[in-house]
């Protein structure tokens, strides 16, 4: 047994031997073997346990009755545990029976040993004929050195598999402190950086490393703009107005947005785009528009899917780049999923896909996940064509998925935004509440460090920012005069933000030392 010992800490929650021993652990993880021995020395505290000291010994001095004894005399061991660790010291005697050449002594463990284990007799049988096997075609004759060797692994093995005190996991005390860290980082609301974070002092972060401030306002789109989007990458962003056209954007690599391409071929306004996960085309639609497709290097329309009767109010892509999906405010039409070049791969259509409001693919291509009907978000995984569907109680404008295809979010015209785990079924995570919404379509997004913020237009014209794990939001940012649309956060700069705006501009946030 451990001497408990004196207990360390302001509230007296640390036990002092065990404090000493994972340091001494992790001196010899690092290296400091000098160090740990003498410390070790010093407190006459070592980072293996008498009993595990025992036990290495007897393994490594081939006693496997003696080993057997300690392990069975061992208090506290589940008898899962007590059996798991057994069987791999019955499993190494048994092959150096072999190797010696001791065919009686290798079948009396399997009979007797083994058998006590109760660990099935098919488990023994399997074992049996692969020991026996190895004997066989002679692969069982090894050397002393690989005798010592597969020993010292038999040790690493049952460190692995016996509890605490007897052994310590791997590299304890690491893993403690990296626990404190992460604590404190989930406790930090403004958390945006990959900076590495300090041992020396609590972490905290302030608002210097998150989008508050304007850096910048685009004014080219010469009547509202509804939608506003970041490429995969970060390097480019795309717009699209009720002017009619979509602009492609260029991000600089001092933060400044440049324009690079105005895409003019749309007779109607332009109300959604959607980036191929390559970033080498762009996908423009709208409510009363069909759909085009355009490269991002040229700014050319590649294709303009099906004629002016096919009305796309939504679109998204498959992570291959090759394979894209629309659906259509018209019940007739449905979800289409086409190829780059129009050819029709798929379609759901029919009663039971009546308007589509709007759609996402999940980043790893698993699910589509549509609004339909106002009030329903259909989850379909388009390998098994399982289907499930999630019921709000008010009508949903928007959708946006998570970067690690984890969760969803729908803006409400209840004034809420909803996130859903989409990996559990009918779990709703988070309620989200502030902004305002009731007579247009908001649009929300993740954003941020893993993604942790979330952030939504609002009919007051300003943007609103929450953390995920809180409802309340911790941000509101003013500068727009009208209503904003849409919002959009860089995924490889989590310090830049992007909102679309019905005074005809699109704003970048920043922290303010970018300005």
């Amino acid at each position: 047994m451990e001497n408990t010992g004196t207990a360390l800490g302001p509230k007296g929650m640390i036990k002092k031997h065990e404090l000493v021993r994972i340091i001494v652990q992790c001196l010899y993880s690092l290296g400091y073997n000098k160090s740990a021995a003498c410390l070790e020395l010093e407190s006459c505290i070592t980072s293996k346990s008498p009993e595990f000291e025992s036990l290495e010994s007897q393994i490594l001095n081939a006693k496997w009755d003696d080993c057997i004894g300690s392990i069975n005399k061992i208090d506290g061991l589940s008898d899962e545990t007590r059996a798991s660790a057994l069987l791999l010291v019955l499993e190494q005697c048994l092959l150096e029976c072999l190797n010696c050449g001791d065919i009686s002594l290798a079948l009396d463990i399997l009979r007797k040993q083994f058998s006590a284990l109760k660990i099935g007799k098919e488990t023994v049988h399997k074992l049996s004929y692969e020991l026996l096997s190895l004997k066989g075609l002679g692969l069982a004759c090894i050397d002393c050195d690989e005798v010592h060797e597969l020993r010292k692994r038999l040790i690493l093995k049952l460190e692995k598999v016996l509890p605490p005190p007897i052994t310590l996991p791997d590299r304890r005390l690491e893993h403690l402190v990296e626990m404190a860290v992460c604590a404190q980082v989930e406790d930090c609301v403004y958390h945006n950086s990959s900076d590495m974070i300090s041992l020396y002092k609590d972490h905290n972060c302030g608002r210097d490393q998150f989008p508050t401030e304007t850096i910048q306002i685009l004014t080219y789109h010469q009547n509202e703009v509804w939608f506003v989007q970041f490429s995969n990458t970060g390097e480019y962003l795309a717009s699209s107005s009720s002017d009619c056209t979509a602009v492609i954007w260029k991000v600089q690599d001092d933060n400044k947005v440049t324009l690079k391409h105005i895409l003019c071929s749309h007779k109607n306004p332009v109300s959604f785009v959607a980036w191929s996960p390559d970033d080498t085309m762009l996908l423009t639609c709208g409510n009363m528009e069909v759909l085009k497709l355009w490269e991002v290097a040229t700014g050319t329309c590649k294709h303009t899917f099906g004629d002016d009767s096919f009305i796309v109010s939504s679109c998204a892509w498959f992570p291959d780049s090759k394979r894209l999906v629309c659906g259509s405010s018209d019940p007739k039409k449905g979800i289409y999923m086409w190829d780059c070049d129009g050819n029709e791969i798929k379609a759901w259509k029919g009663m039971r896909m009546p308007k589509i409001l709007d759609l996402a693919v999940t980043p790893d291509g698993e699910n589509l996940i549509s609004i339909f009907s106002d009030k329903e978000i259909r989850i379909l995984n388009v390998t098994t064509n399982a289907e499930r569907v999630i019921t709000e109680e008010h009508s949903i404008t928007s959708l946006s998925v998570s970067e690690d295809s984890k969760f969803l979010i729908v803006n409400l015209n209840s004034q809420e935004i909803h996130m859903w785990d989409i990996t559990r079924e009918g779990v709703k995570s988070q309620t989200y509440k502030g902004h305002v919404q009731q007579k247009y379509v908001i649009r929300s997004c993740f954003g941020g460090l893993n993604s942790m913020f979330i952030a939504s237009g609002s009919e007051d014209s300003k943007v609103y920012i929450w953390n995920r794990r809180s409802p309340v939001p911790i941000e509101i940012l003013s500068g727009h005069s009208m209503t904003v649309n849409c919002v959009s956060w860089n995924p490889r700069r989590p310090q830049m933000l992007a909102s679309a705006s019905d005074d005809n501009t699109i704003r970048i946030w920043g922290p303010s030392r970018l300005k």
